[in-house]
């Protein structure tokens, strides 16, 4: 569903992707790890093109996204932002239902309040409450519920869960493995938490500095790490086997 070749992007001097290759599968959640910098979020806003690399090919569903209509493609794609992105001077309901309504969909609310009741927050009580009265939790949850609105195939999430508390993110993982399950989406995370990543992802890709140190089975990434770097990040994050 998702492919990157050879994919390469600078930022003037700095190389933020050093011709990364990843393919993920229809239906599989794969988690893009590493420390800040390594080029997980750069390489995420690739496939959706709010980051047009310098080279290589990425590709949706086997489509070349560079020659797709930008808008479109993100209408194709549920994405969740780091902060949620939403609208602040729009209610709930109107936030969740804007790709269908920017689509012309005439159950564009119905889709919303679908869509909201699925993440835990039925629309009855929450549709017409503004972001402000939300917490952190509700607000990320409705970020997820806008992503799944217009029923992707594929969702981009880029640490969703990473300013939340212990006990909100622990419930949100919860509610993240019972969409996949429900859903059979295609996912691709950026999380900087190992754990949530052994805990989310059905593969582990590990970036450092623009490339990719090992891509495997959380299982295989835990017993086996392929260099000094991913056993490193694997001890400190206190799952090696």
């Amino acid at each position: 569903m998702l492919q990157a070749e050879n994919v390469t992007k600078l930022y003037g001097s700095i190389t933020a992707l050093a011709g990364i290759s990843l393919q993920v599968a229809t239906g599989e959640c794969v988690a893009l790890v590493g420390e800040s910098g390594s080029g997980k979020t750069t390489l995420l806003r690739c496939f959706n093109r709010l980051v047009e690399p310098d080279g290589g090919t990425i590709r949706v569903a086997g489509v070349d996204v560079a020659s797709a209509d930008p808008i479109r493609l993100r209408r194709q794609l549920g994405y969740v932002p780091q902060d949620g992105g939403l609208l602040p001077h729009w209610r709930v309901g109107r936030n969740v239902a804007l790709v269908p309504w920017l689509e012309g969909r005439t159950d564009a609310s119905a889709q919303a309040a679908s869509a909201l009741d699925r993440v835990g927050l039925p629309a009855v009580s929450f549709a017409e409450r503004w972001p402000r009265e939300l917490s952190g939790g509700q607000r990320q949850r409705v970020a997820i519920a806008r992503a799944l609105a217009a029923r992707p195939d594929t969702v981009l999430l880029d640490e969703p869960f990473g300013a939340l508390d212990a006990i909100t993110r622990g419930e949100l993982h919860q509610e993240f493995l019972s969409l996949r399950s429900e859903l059979s989406l295609t996912m691709l995370l950026v999380t900087h938490d190992l754990h949530e990543a052994v805990l989310l992802a059905d593969r582990i890709a590990v970036l450092r500095v623009g490339r990719i140190e090992q891509v495997s089975s959380p299982e295989e990434l835990r017993s086996a790490p392929a260099s000094a770097y991913v056993e490193r990040l694997v001890q400190q994050a206190g799952i090696a086997r």
